[in-house]
């Protein structure tokens, strides 16, 4: 490869300059170096200019790439630098060095060989490294940890996020398949201990039994927890953890779902339930104080609004009759509903969906009480 410079006392173009190349050594080198016949049957490659104006002069390299011998290239770049003018402009061309291209791919070739080499040697320290460790972790399998009289994993107090479930069987399975910051409530109500450890925790994942066991059990944690409890995990349906395979676990944890969320999904199942059981009916009502508190806000409703009552006892803005479900979906904390119209079945079922136990309305049909949801109207302040 030769590379040279050129400065002109003038401008010029890229052509003008490839022109003077071919044109003004044609004649100086004979018929063998021929720059036009070299390029034709690919023995020098094409001519690549970089030129820069400043102030009416031009500045620039020139690279010329050759697969001819060292001497015929040599010859060819001292022919470049009899080039004196290019157009109406002076020019002067210096060759700056005739770079061995084959060298030079021959060190990229090795350098890059190199590095190649010690990933390769690298990875396979690491991959002996992987096993050394998977068959050292048979040791750790089982060194369940006792925590303020939980059984717990070893990693239940360092890692960010744990893992509650039922029994201590269910962390013994969980270790089996390396899960070490799982924790048990022991099936003996909350501990005041474990929500302390929740409230510390970035994640807190409930993972239960696919029966009404595994409900009610997750019940009583949002009931102790609130919002520390942040996930909650089901076994399939009528399955223990502490007897689920690998693959099965994995995938239970993987489609964890937030706790408002199953909660709010599992209070309505509960209470469909009782009412399948009990019946559901009208009651001679007489509202609580906390309820007729909220009269104010039905005043100020248009026909159809909602408004969503918070837990210390604020109101959200006016909501639209399409966008309550959305709204009530994603609120948290809520405790109330007030409505400015009929209390129907919809309202019933969005209410328990969301974990409200009291609704006002400007009026309630025949059937007052539904899926835990206690409904009242203005008459009833």
């Amino acid at each position: 490869m030769i590379h040279a410079t050129i400065r002109t006392d003038g401008t010029v173009a890229r052509k003008d300059v490839v022109g003077a190349i071919f044109g003004q050594t044609e004649g100086l080198l004979g018929e063998e170096l021929q720059l036009r016949k070299l390029q034709r049957t690919g023995r020098i490659g094409h001519v690549d200019v970089i030129l820069h104006q400043n102030k009416g002069k031009v500045n620039g390299e020139i690279q010329l790439s050759s697969s001819i011998d060292q001497v015929s290239t040599a010859v060819i770049g001292a022919a470049l630098e009899t080039i004196d003018r290019i157009g109406p402009c002076k020019a002067i061309i210096k060759v700056k060095k005739i770079e061995n291209i084959t060298s030079v791919k021959k060190d990229t070739v090795i350098d890059r060989a190199k590095e190649l080499l010690l990933d390769i040697v690298n990875s396979g320290a690491d991959e002996s490294k992987n096993i050394l460790d998977e068959v050292r972790s048979v040791l750790n399998l089982g060194k369940e940890a006792d925590y303020k009289g939980m059984t717990a994993g070893p990693n239940v107090t360092k890692s960010e996020a744990i893992i509650i479930v039922e029994g201590r069987n269910d962390v013994r399975n969980l270790l089996k398949y390396d899960i070490k910051n799982a924790i048990a409530t022991m099936g003996s109500g909350i501990k005041p201990e474990l929500v302390e450890l929740a409230k510390s925790k970035k994640t807190v994942t409930a993972f239960l039994d696919g029966d009404r066991g595994g409900k009610l059990l997750l019940m009583e944690l949002q009931g102790e927890m609130g919002k520390s409890l942040t996930h909650v995990a089901f076994a399939p349906t009528s399955r223990e953890v502490e007897h689920l395979e690998m693959k099965v676990v994995t995938k239970a944890l993987s489609q964890k779902e937030t706790a408002g969320k199953v909660v709010a999904r599992i209070k309505t199942e509960i209470n469909r339930d009782d009412d399948r059981a009990v019946g559901r009916g009208q009651e001679a009502l007489t509202a609580p104080d906390e309820v007729k508190a909220w009269a104010g806000m039905l005043d100020g409703l248009s026909r159809n609004q909602a408004v969503i009552v918070q837990e210390d006892g604020s109101g959200s803005e006016p909501i639209g009759a399409r966008s309550l479900e959305t709204a009530l979906t994603d609120s948290t904390g809520a405790q109330g509903l007030v409505f400015a119209g009929k209390v129907t079945a919809r309202i019933f079922d969005l209410a328990s969906g969301a974990g409200i136990e009291n609704v006002l309305g400007s009026s309630v049909g025949k059937v007052t009480r539904k899926s835990g949801v206690q409904a009242y109207s203005s008459e009833d302040l």
